[in-house]
């Protein structure tokens, strides 16, 4: 077992106190009192310490404890406490680690956090603890909104990927320290912009020659007004706000790109390589549907922008305990990975992940067809898949699901969202029966809102399969989300303005999961044999009266051969002009002169 001494230099190396920087007092030791850190007159002596010369920012106090000490006696919680007032003194927001080497015990003032991660983590962990506000959706919307309408009409870039390319990359340029500045002329913005993210993928692009296309997308973009000065500034500031919340330390879990993206792609119904761009909260369903979690490795081989990538990423990342965990840099280096057939939507893809910081390295630019697409996954051992392929025939849509299916390892669940007849209609050997089957077990479909994309005129399905298991008859199990809670806003697409969709979500992943669905009472057994897509009840036959009534009259008008037009025409000239009206209460009484 690790002594005192061993776990507080272990622990120096984790937190990084043993790091110089400047405006900074940190380290670790025995010897060293309150009073040589700055703190008149108090000789208590803190195992290590983390002050910054400003006094309005966090600061953090570790006590150290022997790998053989039970840290859940309370003397040890009052030594850590009696250090953090001491702290106080000097800094309102003060995080207190009491640790052991295997133990952890944190507390954010004199207050113990509950559910920290289970290991000792980096310092910007806990200094995440204090720093950030709630993520502001709506505010992204309504500044993604203006970058749109002002890149489109002030700036006159006409190409909706371009719009979205050049404010990614502006994001990400941002994200690494460029300096964007009002009064900036265009060219110098632009130039500005190219040089940091040439800068910052250098050493990515060793690894992924592909990274390239960002910044030969980015540079050959041309805007058709490059002098109004009001425009570009406000550009400078909108791109400033969003990215306060996209690089917020209170990130934990929510999509905040994939709201930016989102807005941008409203305007467009599909990519001119036939994608249909998947909505947020569809991605927060599949990643739950399927059960992934923190330690998976996920697939998107059609990653478009990378609404599934990001979706996972955000909530791996919170499962491990948010953005400064040792595990979050893990999951974005080697746990996510994207591949994308179109050079636009690829460079897009790459400024997406540049900017939440590594997993970039994942993508590859490859036919998702290909053999060698095929291999590239092979070689990946992925856990998981998650994907919104382009539909149409022309685009391969079911041999980019096949070669995915083929390609990962027996047993890994996969959730493609296809429209609702894709597999009835394509690919088949006969009547009955459909190639992927031979080699993979269709488990589940869940039918989608009618409505899901807005415009787009196709109706979908989220198909889950398990790979490397044939089919064999098994039955398919199906179920029907008829609404999802989300409305229309004007200029603003389909938005959750309600919040329902978080509760309908959580029930419908507990009923599929528990195989029921008592609220809606949508589910179904498919015969494979017989159908591959969820059977929409018909809807009863029914008769009325006035229906029956009429359909007689028709026959005996018939019968008698009746013109039907033009008695119709003659009884309403009758009762218009060849009658008398009488009303009297309620009633109305039509008296018909006879000639």
């Amino acid at each position: 077992m690790r002594t005192e001494d061993q776990v507080r230099s272990d622990a120096a190396i984790i937190l990084g106190f043993n790091e110089v920087e400047n405006g900074i007092k940190q380290g670790v030791g025995q010897l060293t009192t309150f009073n040589e850190l700055g703190f008149s007159g108090v000789s208590d002596k803190p195992d290590g310490w983390y002050l910054p010369d400003d006094r309005g920012s966090v600061a953090i106090i570790f006590e150290a404890k022997a790998e053989r000490v039970d840290i859940s006696k309370q003397k040890w919680v009052d030594e850590v406490l009696k250090n953090i007032r001491i702290a106080n003194t000097k800094y309102s927001k003060v995080v207190g680690i009491l640790y052991n080497g295997v133990e952890i015990r944190v507390f954010k003032n004199e207050e113990e956090v509950t559910s920290p991660a289970a290991t000792l983590q980096q310092k910007s962990y806990y200094i995440s603890l204090f720093t950030g506000e709630k993520i502001d959706k709506k505010k992204i919307y309504s500044l993604t909104k203006q970058i749109n309408d002002c890149l489109h009409t002030e700036f006159g870039l006409k190409n909706l990927n371009h719009r979205m390319i050049f404010t990614a990359c502006a994001l990400v340029a941002k994200r690494y320290g460029a300096l964007l500045h009002k009064g900036m002329n265009f060219q110098t913005l632009k130039q500005s912009i190219l040089s940091t993210l040439s800068n910052e993928i250098q050493a990515d692009v060793q690894q992924n020659i592909k990274l390239q296309y960002l910044t030969k997308v980015y540079d050959g973009i041309e805007v058709n007004n490059e002098n109004n000065q009001e425009a570009i500034d406000n550009f400078i500031k909108w791109v400033a706000e969003i990215s306060e919340c996209v690089n917020s330390d209170n990130w934990n879990g929510e999509d905040v790109m994939g709201i930016f993206f989102n807005e941008f792609n409203r305007y467009k119904k599909k990519s001119e390589s036939g994608q249909i761009f998947t909505p947020d909260h569809i991605t927060s369903f599949m990643y739950r549907l399927i059960d992934v979690h923190k330690s998976d490795r996920v697939l998107d081989a059609t990653c478009g922008s990378g609404a599934f990538l990001v979706k996972a990423m955000c909530n791996m990342i919170k499962e491990a305990g948010g953005i400064n965990t040792i595990e979050a840099k893990q999951i974005k280096g080697q746990q996510l990975y994207g591949i994308e057939n179109d050079k636009d939507i690829y460079a897009l893809a790459c400024a997406n992940m540049l900017i939440h910081k590594d997993g970039k390295t994942n993508l590859e630019f490859l036919d998702s067809r290909s053999t060698e697409a095929g291999e590239w996954i092979k070689s990946k051992d992925i856990t998981k898949v998650l994907m919104n392929p382009p539909y149409e025939r022309k685009y391969g849509c079911l041999k980019i699901v096949q070669n995915v299916l083929d390609s990962v390892p027996e047993g890994t669940k996969c959730a493609f969202i296809l429209p609702d007849k894709k597999l009835e209609k394509d690919f088949t050997d006969n009547r009955f029966g459909n190639k992927l089957l031979k080699k993979h077990r269709l488990t589940t479909i869940i039918k989608l809102p009618e409505n899901l994309f807005f415009g787009v005129g196709v109706t979908t399905s989220i198909f889950v399969f398990t790979a490397g298991q044939p089919q064999a008859g098994r039955d398919i199990i199906g179920y029907y989300i008829e609404e999802d809670g989300l409305v229309t806003v004007k200029n603003q697409g389909r938005q959750d303005i309600y919040e329902r969709w978080p509760e309908k979500e959580d029930y419908w992943v507990t009923s599929i999961q528990n195989g029921t669905d008592e609220l809606y009472n949508t589910r179904q057994i498919i015969h494979p044999s017989e159908h591959l897509s969820y059977q929409m009840p018909e809807k009863p036959f029914e008769i009325f009266e006035e229906d029956f009534i009429k359909t007689m009259t028709d026959y005996e008008f018939f019968r008698q051969g009746i013109d039907v037009k033009a008695f119709n025409e003659k009884l309403l000239q009758t009762i218009m002009y060849s009658s008398s009206v009488n009303q009297l209460l309620n009633t109305t009484t039509i008296t018909i002169k006879s000639e």
